[in-house]
């Protein structure tokens, strides 16, 4: 009998589903696909197209890169600049992105033998995108070609004073565009509102995959000039390691193209060639071959503080390095940064928080306060919108009464669109992002206006996706069955990430053999169960939830269903599965 029928209304108020409804859940004469299989049909895979999921690989998800606009125009500009030795910067973002699809660039540039410079504009002092003010001074300091990365889209006065200089800017870009396009020499984005289906089904990749795309159609249009007849062809998937890096760090969608950038980068870093990734592994205590989550995890974060709370380009110098006492001494203060970082989050969150007791029925939730870090703000908005279930924008205020917002959505709410109308509405001085994710500049004055606008704008969208509480589900196990070697099953479908869900496993009855608190809010719990099996498992920062409550003063001989993703612990000598805990519903 199908258990699931029984969780309409789990401790946390959710109905427990299969993944993609499967219509066979509940027949005992269905002979079921193996589990990967299942994992993949669930996650939106055709029948027919199953061999080329099982194991994504470039050759078979690389779209031709002419397919998108302005993409042959931008490789033949930057191989004639390759050619003839011109004097080129690139000028990213101060995110793991940014910082990802600049050194692809650059190491790029460099083994064709062109040494290009780089820019990264100061989080604080400059804030996001290129100013015409920097694109000004690059082009006096013989730039006249600059190749803006994660950025440049919405740049509308930059890239016309650049323009006006003289200069010409190629634009690599990810971020959602408006109808009208910035005054670009070139500007490759999947997302640009005239592309073509077939390019805008790339819409997900991040600037870094778009910049790879872009590498290849260097590369392509090199070969065809005949200019490896005495040289060395680049090989490219020996970038794949920063593409995966940027990738799943700028939390784009694991799906497509994606998941073979992330499946085949993970490859090429467990071989450890990249100078600065290996020092960043090292500083990050990563002793073996990482994993997607690790990426997103303990590699991202790091890079990224750089751009929070230091020098915003300590990334790019890290990932294009040859010098391994140099990257060594880089990763070591990322590794600190971060650890300040985290500090300073904790302050924000702890005041934005408090702020949000003022907020009563908002749709989206928006809070400011004067001196915040904005370094930190995009960190908090997204804690924020996982506690409270809604979209997130956190404000932060600066001395002259400007404000700098970094938003985190929920799945079915585009707040990149919401953002870019509400620029066009007037109620802001410049923002944009993707459907996700978010950022803004606005004046203190209009926050309030804003938040009502935000409110009435995505009512609907947030009502839809909010209405009905659904946990999905991919498979139900006794709790002997959660093993190392179902973990082992369950990841040869992978890699996991956001658009392709980690496997979420259903598993009891069990009862609560012990249970405490870890770490900052984490509860710990070991479980029996009716098989005699028991195994440990996790619920992180829900010591105050009505979940953890429920584990950790509940009635010791109640049974309960755990719903949560199975890990491996390889801490002790013989590796063991556990659960990190979702949901938990009574038996």
């Amino acid at each position: 009998m199908n258990s699931l029928q029984f969780v309409q209304r789990s401790i946390l108020g959710q109905t427990w589903q299969w993944r993609g409804n499967r219509a066979d859940a509940g027949d005992p004469d269905f002979t079921p696909d193996d589990l990967v299989t299942q994992l993949l049909l669930a996650r939106g895979v055709a029948r027919d197209d199953l061999d080329r999921h099982r194991t994504p690989t470039l050759r078979g998800f690389m779209p031709d890169p002419s397919i998108f606009r302005d993409m042959d125009v931008a490789a033949e500009r930057l191989a004639d600049a390759v050619q003839s030795g011109e004097k080129l910067t690139v000028y990213g973002d101060y995110d793991v992105d940014g910082a990802t699809s600049a050194a692809l660039l650059i190491r790029l540039f460099r083994d064709l033998g062109l040494e290009a410079g780089y820019y990264i504009p100061d989080r604080l002092l400059e804030g996001y995108g290129p100013s015409g003010e920097a694109l000004v001074r690059l082009g006096d300091a013989g730039n006249k070609l600059v190749v803006t990365v994660d950025c440049g889209a919405m740049a509308f006065d930059a890239l016309s004073q650049a323009k006006a200089a003289g200069m010409e800017v190629i634009v690599v870009d990810h971020h959602k565009c408006a109808a009208e396009l910035p005054s670009a020499f070139a500007l490759v984005n999947p997302n640009r509102l005239d592309e073509a289906d077939e390019a805008a089904a790339h819409g997900h990749l991040a600037a870094v995959g778009v910049a790879f795309l872009l590498a290849a159609a260097i590369v392509r249009l090199l070969r065809n000039r005949g200019f490896f007849a005495d040289r060395a062809e680049p090989r490219l998937v020996e970038l794949l390691d920063i593409v995966a890096l940027g990738t799943v760090a700028d939390v784009a969608q694991l799906k497509g193209l994606n998941r073979a950038f992330v499946a085949q980068g993970l490859k090429v870093m467990a071989a450890r060639r990249n100078i600065g990734l290996n020092a960043l592994a090292a500083a990050a205590r990563l002793n073996r071959a990482p994993s997607c989550s690790d990426l997103g995890f303990a590699l991202g974060p790091r890079i990224n503080a750089g751009g929070r709370v230091g020098k915003s380009d300590l990334g790019v110098r890290l990932l294009t390095t040859t010098d391994p006492e140099e990257a060594r001494l880089i990763a070591q203060e990322l590794d600190r940064l971060n650890e300040e970082r985290r500090a300073i989050e904790a302050q924000v969150q702890e005041a934005a928080e408090a702020a949000m007791a003022s907020q009563h029925n908002r749709t989206v939730a928006l809070v400011s306060g004067e001196g915040w870090h904005p370094g930190v703000i995009g960190i908090v908005a997204g804690r924020i919108k996982e506690k409270f279930g809604k979209p997130a924008i956190v404000v932060a205020v600066d001395a002259d009464g400007t404000g700098k917002g970094s938003g985190r959505s929920i799945t079915g709410v585009d707040l990149g669109a919401a953002i870019i109308s509400a620029r066009e509405a007037g109620l802001l001085v410049a923002g944009g992002g993707h459907a996700m994710a978010a950022g803004l500049t606005v004046e203190a004055g209009k926050i309030d206006a804003l938040s009502d606008w935000l409110d009435e704008r995505l009512a609907g969208d947030v009502s839809r996706a909010s209405s009905e509480k659904v946990l999905s589900v991919d498979a139900m196990v006794n709790p002997r069955g959660l093993s190392p070697m179902l973990i082992e099953t369950l990841e040869a479908a992978g890699p996991y990430g956001t658009g392709w869900p980690g496997p979420r496993v259903v598993t009891g009855p069990v009862r609560v053999v012990k249970c405490d608190i870890v770490g900052k809010d984490h509860v710990r719990a070991i479980v029996s169960g009716d098989d005699g099996a028991s195994f440990k498992a996790m619920a992180f920062r829900q010591g105050e939830s009505i979940l953890g409550q429920q584990l950790l003063h509940g009635d010791r001989g109640q049974k309960y269903w755990l719903a949560g993703r199975a890990k491996l612990d390889d801490w002790g000598s013989t590796p063991k599965a556990e659960l990190h805990i979702d949901d938990v519903a009574l038996a």
